[in-house]
């Protein structure tokens, strides 16, 4: 089975937060080829419309799909960055909250906890991110279990992590997760990453 991860970029999207787990799981896929059969993922990236979005520090991105023709996606990504204005968009925390509705699991990396919180998706979770905005999440919604200083945080259908980096470490957990051991290890192998828990 193939499970399509959608990966929801943005203007002022932290490069690495959307990178990271795109690499993840484009290696992961690469890494099972070699077996046979069906890659274990495919990744899209999403965007509210066609047009070209900016990523922190200028980077230019070209979403693959838009909101309204990426059709079904079993994994979905809400990378962070600056949300503010992300926040401010009901149309992006309704997609997200519909998306997640459908989906099979639905994660974020840093801030993107934030635009998962505004769309309800963390209510009564244990949830974390980036250090340096956990007293945001808390202050803004205090129904969420904040956990500060952990990676990543799996409470079944949602998992958050911490900042940046850690997004790495939360796709390779989920390449476990839905595919196998074997499979995320040799995927960290192959990209050359020490795996934290």
């Amino acid at each position: 089975m193939t499970r399509t991860v959608g990966i929801y970029i943005f203007d002022d999207v932290e490069v690495l937060d959307f990178a990271g787990p795109y690499e993840v799981f484009t290696c992961a896929s690469r890494m099972a080829g070699g077996a046979g059969g069906d890659a274990p993922f495919r990744v899209r990236t999403i965007g509210a419309s066609s047009a070209p979005v900016r990523a922190r520090a200028g980077l230019v991105l070209h979403p693959e799909a838009t909101f309204a023709d990426c059709g079904p996606v079993e994994v979905l990504i809400v990378p962070g960055g600056v949300v503010g204005a992300e926040l401010a968009r009901p149309e992006v925390i309704a997609w997200i909250g519909g998306m997640a509705r459908e989906a099979e699991l639905t994660a974020s990396v840093c801030t993107g906890a934030l635009l998962l919180a505004a769309a309800g998706l963390l209510d009564g979770r244990e949830a974390t991110t980036h250090w340096e905005d956990v007293a945001e999440l808390q202050a803004g919604w205090p129904q969420v279990m904040v956990r500060a200083g952990q990676r990543w945080v799996d409470t079944g259908d949602v998992v958050t992590s911490a900042g940046i980096s850690a997004g790495i470490d939360m796709s390779l957990h989920l390449v476990e997760r839905l595919a196998s051991r074997a499979l995320a290890e040799r995927t960290a192998r192959q990209m050359d990453y020490t795996r934290t828990a």
